[in-house]
Formats: structure tokens, C-alpha cells, sequence
């Protein structure tokens, strides 16, 4: 199978929201929680989205939101876990955000999820608590930067 990294596009939103619902971790107890114009919001206005495609079919996205400086979202669909496209769209959009900016990016996820380990494998720090007791992580551009050169 060949694989694909590319800008997300607005064609590809409802594709994303069936991705966003299918993971069995994270999950939202109601769709209408994210709605399309926040797939919008946070690809065109406040940051940049990406989708990774395995023969034309999109498998997994990453979006970073520029102005709040976190991570929206790193979703994979289940049947495509472990076969290293998460740490490609993570890493696409982690240098562009570098790119764009130096202030440090931070994320929140569920604990001893599969996410946890994925974030702390790719050397983000915990900084604390956000939300209903997720794990902050933060990413900064010097860590980010030694993390490229080892």
C-alpha cells in the first residue's frame, strides 16, 4: 500500500468525522461535540490540518491549532494502528508548527491510554492536568529540535 501525506482539504471533513468516531479510545459520547465548523476553524483559520491516504483512502489526520498552540487532534483509524503513520502525521505537523512559531505546543489525552504512551515514546513532557484529568503533555521547539537530531 502506498502511502500519503497531504494537506487536509474541506472535501475530506466528512471522512475525518467518521475517523473521529470510529477510534475506541478518546471517545466522544456525542458527535455534535465537534462539529464541521470546527474542522474549518481549527484547518484554516486558526492552524493546519493533515490526512495520511493508503491507496486513496484516508486512514488517519493530524490538526494543530496555531493560536491556542495545541494539538486538536491525532486520530487513526483502528485498522491502521501500529504501522507508523501516526508518527509521520505527527511529525508533519509538528515541524510545521516549528515553522511557525517557537512557543511551545501542548496537548491533553485520557491516562494509560494508547495515546499516553504514543506522546511520551515521541519525547513530550507531562506538565500537569487539563479538563476531566487528562494528562497535559508539551512540546517544546528546543526538545523538538534534539528530539530531530538524535
Amino acid at each position: 500500500m502506498d502511502s500519503n501525506i497531504r494537506e487536509a482539504t474541506v472535501q475530506d471533513f466528512p471522512q475525518l468525522m467518521e475517523i473521529r468516531m470510529s477510534v475506541k479510545e478518546n471517545t466522544l459520547s456525542n458527535p455534535a461535540l465537534i462539529p464541521y465548523e470546527d474542522y474549518v476553524k481549527f484547518c484554516f483559520t486558526q492552524g493546519k490540518g493533515w490526512v495520511c491516504e493508503l491507496d486513496s483512502i484516508i486512514v488517519g489526520f493530524s490538526i494543530v491549532d496555531l493560536l491556542e498552540n495545541n494539538i486538536w487532534a491525532l486520530f487513526m483509524h483502528p485498522d491502521f494502528e501500529k504501522k507508523g503513520i501516526g508518527k509521520k502525521l505527527h511529525d508533519t505537523m509538528i515541524n510545521w508548527y516549528f515553522e511557525h512559531t517557537k512557543t511551545s505546543v501542548w496537548l491533553g489525552t485520557e491516562p494509560n491510554s494508547r495515546a499516553e504512551y504514543f506522546y511520551r515514546k515521541l519525547g513530550w513532557e507531562e506538565i500537569g492536568l487539563h479538563g476531566k484529568n487528562e494528562i497535559k503533555f508539551e512540546m517544546t521547539h528546543q526538545n523538538w529540535n534534539s528530539l530531530k537530531t538524535q
